[in-house]
């Protein structure tokens, strides 16, 4: 099967699941800057989950762009990442609205790992289907960066029962090492 579909199908799941989590951003009433200061958890939420779903976009974006065909196991892994990352939004307002405590903390984290695992599965059959002389295995590589985010975001969730902002920080640090666009496709690419 051609790859087009579901890259279109994957950009329309990402532009849903950013939509819903933007519309948990309500508009504070007052006139006055102290009016924005309740909204901080929510806020700080969004933009990491915001961040997250574009990481996985971009990733996505990447990968696809580097293998030529998909099949049905190709088709389900992505369904299961797809799946991770539409419960972004509640995980993220649940976060949120409870002002980072540790059990919403552990449940987005959770998440996290769900989504880090889904996106593993997917790495694991697109280099089943193509092999290991392809240009995407050979992007991917070992994915140490991969292992090392889901070894992370493991600790901060077992972390968070004990001090819940260790783990936000884990997590703002797993954004950061993937927020420098990944350059192992775009080199390979350009050979």
């Amino acid at each position: 099967m051609g790859k087009g579909r579901v890259e279109a199908f994957t950009d329309g799941v990402v532009a849903i699941i950013i939509t819903i989590m933007v519309l948990d951003l309500k508009v504070p009433h007052g006139e006055d800057f102290s009016t924005l200061l309740p909204q901080w958890p929510i806020f700080l939420s969004y933009v990491l989950s915001f961040i997250n779903v574009g990481i996985y976009w971009n990733n996505l974006h990447n990968m696809f762009h580097t293998v030529q065909r998909v099949d049905g196991r190709v088709l389900w892994a992505n369904l299961n990442l797809l799946f991770w990352l539409s419960l972004m939004p509640v995980t993220t307002a649940f976060m949120g609205e409870n002002d980072f405590a540790p059990a919403p903390v552990a449940v987005y984290g959770i998440d996290l790992v769900l989504c880090a695992v889904a996106y593993t599965i997917l790495v694991v059959k697109l280099r089943h289907l193509h092999g290991a002389d392809t240009t995407f295995a050979k992007a991917v590589g070992r994915d140490n960066k991969g292992k090392i985010s889901l070894a992370l975001y493991i600790i901060a969730v077992l972390l968070s029962f004990f001090n819940q902002w260790v783990s936000v920080a884990i997590y703002v640090l797993v954004a950061t090492i993937w927020f420098v666009p990944d350059k192992r496709f775009e080199r390979l690419i350009e050979k």
